[in-house]
């Protein structure tokens, strides 16, 4: 695919690899992280999205690292948070096309609230999350997916509560892309990601991405043997009964896939302050000199 320079030109086509940072991961070996990070990268390119118009923003853990990786903008930031943060960066200049990237227990633990009103809101931005059922930054605790009766350093005779489920909260909160996906399946995973980043309003893509570390309950193997793709089974995204049932299911098979979909107005289309001019921090800021010096001091 090619993309446009500013002088109206084409521009040469990207690869996945004019998305890889300057800094390499330092997870695991083995870690599902790494496919998720390509996948994002192969995603971006096959896009064409010019890396210096994406920001990626993380919170805190293992897969939030992800934004050192990536060579687009971005930002580490606190732990939970990161979906505030990208709604920030999503007012200020809607523009730009904003990831949000993290684990199950940044975004559906300590980041749940903000999980419940970005959906609600529908901001129009991507939310990746690496989803490998532990807390593995801080070695092994258990999870908001984590599954009953599962043994960690914080549930050492077992799991007593029961698993959270994104894609059914996902859905009931407001999102208006669902979709999950497995690190081990790499194609199927990019094609998620290109339709998550392409729709307008709150893209959730849950990953199955293996901690090879921490958790031996839920590895490569267990989700190889269980994962079906909806696809495969003719699923219609317009369903939200059926995508709620379908994504409730977790034995024998667990689907991965396009749940959900539907058009809804997203907050920066509704917002009439962003209605004309452009994104607000291209805009000339609306006080004098003296004035913007004066609420700067106030402010350190």
């Amino acid at each position: 695919m090619s993309t446009t320079t500013s002088e109206g030109g084409a521009a040469p086509a990207l690869t996945a690899k004019d998305f890889k940072g300057k800094v390499s991961p330092d997870w695991c070996p083995g870690c599902g992280d790494y496919g998720v990070l390509a996948c994002i990268q192969r995603a971006s390119a096959e896009l064409g999205i010019p890396p210096h118009r994406v920001v990626t923003v993380s919170g805190i853990g293992c897969s939030s690292n992800l934004p050192g990786y990536i060579a687009t903008y971005g930002m580490h930031t606190l732990h939970g948070r990161s979906l505030a943060v990208a709604t920030g960066v999503k007012m200020a200049n809607h523009e730009l096309t904003v990831l949000a990237t993290g684990g199950d227990g940044d975004g559906y633990g300590i980041g749940g609230n903000h999980f419940t009103h970005t959906a609600r809101r529908n901001v129009d931005l991507t939310y990746i999350v690496m989803n490998n059922q532990i807390y593995g930054l801080t070695t092994g605790q258990v999870s908001p997916t984590s599954l009953p009766g599962m043994k960690t350093k914080s549930t050492p005779f077992g799991n007593l509560e029961p698993q959270y489920n994104p894609i059914t909260s996902a859905i009931m909160n407001g999102a208006t892309f669902v979709a999950r996906g497995f690190s081990g399946h790499g194609n199927h995973l990019v094609e998620l990601i290109k339709k998550a980043i392409g729709h307008r309003g709150f893209s959730v893509v849950d990953v199955f991405s293996p901690c090879v570390t921490f958790n031996h309950d839920n590895d490569f193997k267990f989700f190889r043997d269980r994962v079906r793709k909806l696809e495969d089974e003719g699923h219609d995204p317009s369903d939200w009964k059926a995508a709620c049932e379908k994504a409730l299911l977790w034995g024998d098979v667990i689907y991965t896939g396009h749940f959900f979909e539907v058009d809804r107005p997203y907050l920066d289309a509704q917002e009439p302050v962003l209605d004309k001019g452009g994104a607000l921090s291209h805009r000339k800021l609306g006080l004098t000199g003296e004035q913007a010096t004066k609420v700067l001091q106030k402010m350190m």
